[in-house]
């Protein structure tokens, strides 16, 4: 039985661990997918940022949202010493990443974004991340081996490196795989 509202739920994401984690909640999605430049305004706190881009995405959506659809936009950011840490382009800026994160706490906060024709919806999750030092063959091994060039700060905790190098966190471990599903879950039964 499925305690879920029943809607015609759409992931607007091609990340392939959204897709994963949203499977683990036993919903039946679709994907669509438009691009957009990821950009925000200055001045926006950290926690701002990401509901920022996720209301953004959806704005792309909302005249195409039949009375019964869902539509789910997420994004994750990584936030350093009062920056975000993006996806790196290359294999210099992924190792430069990961030397700011060895041995240091950083913030994973993930904004979400549920939307029908007739609601919005917005909220976003914050996961405290300790690493150990990371030594160079460590990072070395990482990028060569895994390519995190399509994560946020140039990682994926479900991988190698979170595996070896992540003390501890504080928050949602899903969150910092980019999708805190269980605040999802809840927002998704409160609509």
């Amino acid at each position: 039985m499925n305690w879920l509202p029943p809607y015609n739920y759409i992931l607007a994401s091609k990340s392939p661990r959204r897709h994963e984690l949203l499977k683990i909640l036993g919903i039946d999605f679709q994907v669509k997918l438009k691009e957009i430049e990821e950009v925000f305004p200055e001045g926006l706190s950290k926690e701002e940022i990401p509901v920022y881009l996720v209301e953004l995405k959806a704005k792309q959506f909302l005249e195409e949202l039949d009375n019964n659809d869902m539509l789910i936009t997420a994004d994750t950011i990584v936030w350093f010493n009062g920056q975000v840490l993006g996806k790196p382009e290359n294999y210099d800026k992924a190792r430069a990443m990961l030397e700011m994160l060895s041995n240091n706490k950083h913030q994973v906060i993930s904004g979400v974004c549920l939307t029908t024709a007739k609601k919005q919806v917005s909220f976003f999750a914050v996961s405290n991340v300790w690493f150990k030092p990371l030594s160079n063959a460590e990072i070395e091994y990482y990028i060569t081996n895994f390519k995190p060039f399509d994560k946020a700060g140039a990682y994926g905790i479900q991988e190698w490196i979170g595996a070896t190098g992540i003390t501890h966190i504080e928050g949602s471990f899903y969150n910092v795989m980019g999708l805190p599903i269980q605040r999802l879950y809840e927002e998704i039964i409160k609509f």
